[in-house]
């Protein structure tokens, strides 16, 4: 008897809709083909166990399981539980009539419990598309699953319950989330505040004119004066995201395993801030099994990297590309995968190998030529893609001690979103523009336009600190952001000298003298 069920297989971050043939004959064998990997191969024994623990009986007949498309590679122990009960079908000891309306994903355990599996919410989307009245998958996946509209999901914990289900003996009840409500309660939860920083005005300025634009920024400062700390607090003064940029992000999260068992909808961007160990493809993503790197795991979100020089010169050339593409691709020999990249870079150094270049009260120990040198470690090329490079000192004792409260998050992120809901108004009709920070040069040309005095100021910065092109059209956005911020339909002098004065590390005098 041939019997069809379907599963799902995960491409980058899109699914594919996969049919898992199951033919039990006269004989005494088991194959399965159309291009498994080794955990595939291995279903066999598990689904063994699991059929007979939950009181089948195993076909000791000829098997043949087909998986097609068979030119597309199936990974993961995700395909037990479609071909378990492909087989049990097969093998005519359960009927399931609804079987062909329904997408079946899920590991099995030898003692039949169904494990969770990676890129369940692809996979909803995916059935959703295609027209699929249900999906089955494990209980830890179900509310990730649930996620989509007008599509029953059900959880379930072990073989038995999808029997039952299946045949029509105890129907399970679909897994109900009502993904706006939950949206619109978790749009302002934050761990952290900016009310907590004590002092810092400029640095959050440049914060708040980063958050504004999509801009990259590099912090420059000694230890202890909080660079990490007003880091962490950049989520809460980000924009929300919106339903579409949740549903993309935490379909990236699905894919890679990040989700913790029962997640729901991710309604926070994402905050990433790997070691400086990392490797360039952990960084990138890729591997013999391409999954999402770090980058693609801060899609529309924050990538912080502390100690920025310390990171190998390697895992940071890699950066380039995606900072000017958004999206990284991962190809190999029969197969490419393209991940989203679309982070904005938060970044932080020491001024120098001690760390006291610059301090007010302490003196740096640094040998002659070693400032320009630790600077060194991070490329020209890979600093022109950094919008706002920014000077940090340490606060002084008579702010460190107050005990008045600092602008709150909310505060400065209503200016933020009123900045961005500029830019939405701005970028309607231009495809995948959605910041200052993205705008490519034609759009430069038409949006930052300059006074003669706006344009002699910029052309005397470029000229003493010997900027870049690159430079240029960064400043230019820049300065298109602080007039946002000032709902300034026109750049005028005094946010190009703002906008100028984000790029310390362009100057020449910077480490000259130590």
């Amino acid at each position: 008897m041939l019997v069809k069920t379907f599963g799902a297989a995960v491409q980058g971050i899109d699914a594919l809709i996969v049919t898992i043939e199951v033919s039990v004959q006269n004989g005494i064998s088991f194959t399965i083909v159309g291009l498994p990997d080794t955990a595939v191969k291995e279903s066999h024994q598990r689904v063994i166990s699991a059929i007979r623990h939950t009181g089948f009986d195993y076909p000791r007949r000829n098997v043949v399981v087909n998986m097609a498309p068979a030119d597309v590679r199936k990974e993961g122990a995700a395909y037990d539980l479609p071909i378990a009960i492909g087989l049990l079908v097969g093998s005519e000891q359960i009927q399931a009539p609804e079987l062909d309306r329904c997408i079946i994903m899920g590991e099995l355990s030898l003692d039949g419990s169904v494990l969770p599996v990676r890129g369940a919410l692809s996979m909803a989307i995916e059935a959703r598309k295609r027209g699929y009245r249900s999906i089955i998958v494990p209980q830890a996946n179900a509310t990730e699953a649930a996620v989509v509209n007008n599509l029953d999901v059900y959880g379930v914990d072990n073989l038995r319950q999808v029997v039952d289900h299946l045949s029509g003996n105890v129907p399970l009840q679909p897994v109900v989330f009502d993904t706006r409500d939950e949206f619109a309660r978790a749009q302002n939860r934050f761990d952290f505040d900016f009310s907590e920083v004590k002092g810092q005005e400029s640095v959050k300025r440049a914060f708040e004119v980063a958050c504004a634009g999509g801009h990259n920024i590099l912090l420059v400062g000694p230890p202890g004066s909080g660079k990490s700390m007003m880091a962490k607090r950049l989520p809460s003064i980000m924009p929300p995201l919106s339903l579409a940029e949740a549903l993309e992000t935490t379909k990236i999260h699905s894919v890679a395993g990040k989700l913790k068992s029962g997640s729901k909808l991710m309604t926070a961007r994402p905050f990433r801030s790997p070691h400086h160990t990392i490797s360039p493809v952990a960084l990138v993503g890729g591997g013999s099994n391409p999954h999402p790197g770090e980058i693609s795991l801060a899609h529309n979100g924050i990538l912080f990297m502390d100690e920025f020089p310390e990171f190998p010169r390697q895992v940071l050339e890699v950066l380039r590309q995606p900072l000017e593409d958004r999206h990284i691709s991962i190809s190999r020999a029969r197969y490419a995968v393209d991940y989203p990249a679309g982070f904005m870079l938060v970044a932080s150094m020491n001024p120098c190998p001690c760390g006291y270049y610059n301090h007010p009260t302490k003196e740096c120990t640094c040998p002659a030529g070693a400032v320009n040198k630790y600077l060194a470690k991070i490329s020209g090329p890979l600093l022109d893609r950094i919008d706002i490079q920014c000077e940090i000192l340490p606060v002084p004792f008579e702010k460190l001690s107050s005990t008045a409260p600092g602008e709150h998050s909310a505060d400065i992120r209503r200016r933020v979103v009123a900045a961005r809901a500029i830019q939405d108004a701005r970028f309607s009709d231009e495809k995948d523009i959605h910041c200052n920070a993205q705008m490519t040069s034609r759009l430069i040309a038409r949006h930052c336009v300059l006074s003669e005095q706006a344009m002699a100021i910029l052309s005397h910065a470029m000229t003493r600190y010997d900027m870049s092109a690159r430079a240029y059209d960064r400043i230019l956005k820049v300065a298109r952001t602080i007039a946002d911020l000032d709902a300034s339909a026109d750049i005028t002098p005094d946010h190009i000298r703002e906008a100028v004065s984000y790029r310390n590390l362009d100057r020449g005098s910077w480490g000259r003298y130590q």
